[in-house]
C-alpha cells in the first residue's frame, strides 16, 4: 500500500465538480473519509459510506483516476489521494409561502469538490532488518534454554531432596529399633551369670560334703 510520507511524489491530476447541489458541510464529512487513502482503498470506502454526498465525491474521484490513467500514464495502483477539499457554491434563494401572507426563505446550497491524486512509489523492502532481527532472535533463544536448564536442574534436586530428608529420618528410627532391640537382649545375660554362679556354689557345696564324709 503506497503511502506519500516514505517516497517521492509524481506528477498527478484531479478532478473537479463544480456547482453540486449538496451543502459544504454535508460534503467535506464525506471527503475527510477519503483525504489520504490510496485510490482503490478511498472507492471501497465511498462506495458503502451511508452519506447522501458519496456518491458525488465517487464520481469526482474516479474522474480523478481516470485523469491520472489517461492523460498521465500513471499506474492506478500507486495513485494516493494528495487533496481533496470542498468549496462553497452559489446559493440559491427560494421562497415558501406560510402563514398571514407571509414567505419564508429557504436557502439550496451548492459546493465545488476538488479531488486531487498523484503516483507514489512504494518504499523498497529492508531484508537487512529482517536478518538482524533474526540474529537478534537467536541469542534470545539461547539465553532462554540456558535459564530453562538450571531450572531443570533445580526441579530435579528439589525432588533428590525430599528423598534424602526421608533417608535421613528412617536411619534414626532404624537405630532406635536396634538399641532397643539390645536392650532387650542384655537383661539376659545377668541372668545367665547368675544360673552359672548357682551351679558354681552347688558345686562346691557337693565337694565340701564329699570331703566332710571322707
Amino acid at each position: 500500500m503506497p503511502t506519500k510520507s516514505d517516497a517521492a511524489a509524481l506528477p498527478g491530476a484531479r478532478a473537479i465538480a463544480r456547482h453540486v447541489r449538496i451543502a459544504p458541510s454535508k460534503a467535506r464529512r464525506v471527503v475527510n473519509l477519503v483525504r489520504g487513502l490510496p485510490a482503490k482503498e478511498a472507492l471501497t470506502v465511498l462506495k458503502f459510506a451511508p452519506q447522501a454526498a458519496s456518491d458525488q465525491v465517487y464520481k469526482v474521484l474516479a474522474s480523478a483516476i481516470a485523469n491520472a490513467e489517461n492523460n498521465e500514464r500513471l499506474d492506478p495502483d500507486s495513485l494516493l489521494v494528495s487533496e481533496a477539499y470542498v468549496d462553497e457554491g452559489a446559493t440559491l434563494k427560494r421562497f415558501r409561502p406560510r402563514a398571514q401572507g407571509r414567505a419564508f426563505r429557504i436557502r439550496k446550497r451548492t459546493c465545488h469538490i476538488t479531488i486531487a491524486v498523484e503516483s507514489v512509489v512504494a518504499a523498497p523492502a529492508r531484508p537487512a532488518k529482517a536478518a538482524k532481527t533474526a540474529a537478534g532472535s537467536a541469542p534470545a533463544v539461547k539465553a532462554a534454554t540456558a535459564v530453562a536448564a538450571p531450572a531443570k536442574a533445580s526441579g530435579k534436586a528439589a525432588k533428590a531432596a525430599p528423598a534424602e530428608a526421608d533417608a535421613d529420618e528412617t536411619k534414626p528410627k532404624a537405630k532406635a529399633a536396634k538399641a532397643s532391640a539390645g536392650d532387650a537382649d542384655k537383661p539376659a545375660k545377668p541372668a545367665k551369670k547368675a544360673a552359672g554362679a548357682k551351679a558354681a556354689d552347688t558345686t562346691e557345696t557337693d565337694t565340701a560334703a564329699e570331703e566332710g564324709t571322707e
